[in-house]
Parts: C-alpha cells; structure tokens; sequence
C-alpha cells in the first residue's frame, strides 16, 4: 500500500494567523458595534485591528502606534480595510496623538506596558480628551505569572484614578491575563 503525502499541509492556518488568546478576548469584551469609532493604542501588528474592521459596518477604528515598522505591518495584514475607510493608521506616540475634532466610543491597548510601568500622565488626558460622551477606556494585559498580573491591577487601577478616570471595572479570563474599563470620571 502507498502512502501519498499531501503535497500541502493539511493545516489551513498559517503561524501568522493564529489570533492570541489576549487578542481574541479583548475584541470580545469590547462588543463591537458596527457603528463605533475605536481608537487603538500601540496596535503592533493589527491583529485586533483585523478582528474589529471585520465587525464595522459604518465605524471606523483609528490605530496609532509610536512605531512606523508596526504600522507598517498592520498596514500589510488589513489592506482591504485600510482602502475601505474603515481602518486608518498614524505614526504617533500615545503621549504625542492630537485627536482634534474626532471622539471615539471605545479607546483600547493590549499589552501596552506605559499604563502600569508609568504614571502616563500626559497619555491619559490625550485619552479623556479623544473620548465621546459615556465612551469607555478598555486596558489589557497577559502577565506571565499570576502576581504579575495582581501587580498591574493595582498600578493600574491607581494610575487611572490619579488621572481622572472613575474606578475602573476589572475582568479576567486567567490568573494572567486581566482587562480594566474605564471611564473620565
């Protein structure tokens, strides 16, 4: 008997697809609307940007990330979103960004360590600033360890309130990997 080998694998899902664990629960706690404005901080790669644009009808999600190199690769993964207007993407640090006229539903990072390894002062205002009325502030993170994570609750939760935001709400899926919404206070 023969054995035939598969001249491709069997696999449809290349190591670039694989959506993290951290990824896919944030999108889900955000609940997307298809209307939404989304503001997301340090997108990296544009993975939850891929996952957002496929939820938006009439919405729209502004990605900035301090890295030219990240956006460029966001830019790459999510072509068609980016050319239906549903994705735009700017070159900027968090503590830099001007949102000039435009409010967003929904502003959101994943693993962006400036909010709990800083006081990120001048961050959090550009953020209360770019807000819309009864908007929310979703933070994310996957610590390595469980008292990695209870220490980034807490540095967290105080840097939002020495900020302006209200107490913030905590979710976790694990013993490391936890969410923080928010709202200006």
């Amino acid at each position: 008997m023969a054995l035939t080998v598969p001249s491709r694998p069997v696999c449809l899902a290349s190591v670039g697809d694989v959506v993290p664990e951290r990824i896919r629960w944030a999108v889900e706690t955000l609940a997307v609307e298809p209307g939404d404005r989304l503001l997301e901080i340090g997108g990296g790669p544009g993975v939850a940007a891929s996952l957002v644009c496929e939820q938006l009808k009439r919405g729209r999600l502004l990605l900035i990330d301090r890295s030219a190199t990240a956006i460029e690769r966001t830019r790459r993964r999510n072509p068609e979103h980016v050319t239906s207007g549903r994705l735009a993407l700017e070159t900027v640090d968090a503590a830099d960004f001007d949102p000039g006229e435009a409010r967003f539903d929904k502003v959101f990072a994943v693993n962006v360590n400036l909010f709990w390894t800083t006081h990120a002062t001048e961050e959090f205002a550009r953020i209360r600033r770019a807000l819309a009325h009864d908007a929310g502030l979703f933070l994310f993170y996957e610590t390595p360890t469980p008292a990695g994570a209870r220490q980034a609750a807490g540095r967290v939760a105080e840097a939002l309130q020495a900020n302006g935001f209200a107490k913030p709400q905590m979710r976790s899926r694990s013993a490391t990997l936890i969410g923080f919404v928010s709202h200006p206070a």
